[in-house]
């Protein structure tokens, strides 16, 4: 059994969504960022970063893992699926998860931070950061142009990848241009198991439209998160 700690981030569900595709038993529990639930002790002293995602297998003697990215890693590796055990297909793998890592999920935080939470709007920090978003939006659209996944066949790069720019509406950033952007994430979104994952548990940023009180209402949570230093990485 592993126990998820987390919240309705694009960090969040990258891990519910593998836990889905792997059909492992997990017990969600869903910090309240905002109460600050992710800085009380008894996190911390499972994610010393206070930030979640992170994971306790009681099936390994209780081993806790933090960082999304790595709880990926952890779940595939025990599982053998999801990534392939030769060094050139898990390299494959480990390349696109780290793009997103170091790319897709800080510049699009950034960009929701500017764009979406800050009440001063900071015209040039908005349009370095969807600019910067939009350009590895390319990057993956040109990839994926002759690829149906990111690294051979379905994975938890394509996880990690999706469940952020799934959210590329809230980032202020326009797809509609990347067809084989879109092509993968219809497909990716198609899958049982990634419907499940995007509601353990539901994100309020999917119900909310722009300028309807549902965004606002997210957005102003969102900001004070973000003002208290609690966001998730910047992935509220």
């Amino acid at each position: 059994m592993i126990d998820l700690y987390t919240a309705a981030t694009p960090n969040g569900h990258k891990v519910s969504i593998a836990l889905e595709e792997l059909a492992l038993p997990y017990t969600l529990k869903v910090l309240d960022l905002a109460k600050g639930e992710q800085k009380t002790p008894e996190f911390l002293a499972i994610n010393p970063n206070g930030r979640i995602p992170a994971i306790v297998d009681r099936d390994a003697d209780d081993f806790a893992v933090f960082e999304s990215g790595a709880c990926l890693v952890y779940l595939a590796e025990k599982t053998g699926r999801l990534m392939p055990s030769d060094v050139k297909g898990r390299s494959r793998v480990m390349q696109w998860l780290m793009f997103q890592m170091g790319g897709i999920g800080p510049m699009m935080g950034q960009a929701n931070v500017f764009y979406r939470y800050f009440p001063e709007k900071i015209q040039p920090a908005i349009d370095r950061y969807q600019g910067e978003s939009k350009r590895l939006f390319r990057v993956l659209d040109g990839h994926l142009k002759d690829h149906e996944y990111l690294a051979g066949d379905y994975s938890i790069a394509d996880i990690a990848n999706w469940a952020w720019v799934r959210t590329h509406r809230w980032s202020g950033v326009d797809v509609d241009d990347l067809p084989h952007l879109k092509r993968w994430l219809s497909a990716v979104r198609a899958r049982p198991a990634v419907q499940k994952g995007i509601e353990s548990p539901p994100s309020k940023m999917d119900l909310a439209r722009d300028g309807d009180e549902k965004a606002k209402q997210f957005a102003e949570q969102a900001r004070t998160m973000v003002e208290m230093g609690q966001s998730s990485q910047s992935g509220v």
